[in-house]
């Protein structure tokens, strides 16, 4: 009987040992990919604030203006043919 019980035991022993091994390998596994993740992150971090630096430089007035007169051959009209228009106190609607 005690030869069963110390066999039991060892092989409870050896199960939990087998299952500390198991979840240590995982933890190691999901910490790296933990990691490749991060970098990931950062790195679009990064090329996000590059895509916003970029579109500011890409949308400013003088450059918008420049095009639109070169390009566009668009002029500013004269003053006499601006006229200003009062939105509707509905909305917008006429």
């Amino acid at each position: 009987m005690t030869a069963r019980i110390t066999f039991l035991l060892l092989a409870g022993l050896v199960v939990c040992a087998m299952a500390v091994v198991a979840s240590q390998h995982k933890a190691r596994k999901l910490y790296v990919e933990l990691q490749k993740e991060q970098a990931t992150a950062k790195q679009l971090e990064i090329e996000w604030g590059q895509l916003q630096l970029e579109q500011g430089t890409w949308s400013t007035h003088a450059r918008i203006e420049r095009i639109a007169t070169r390009e566009l051959n668009m002029r500013l009209p004269v003053a006499g043919r601006i006229e200003v228009v009062q939105p509707s106190r509905e909305g917008g609607r006429p």
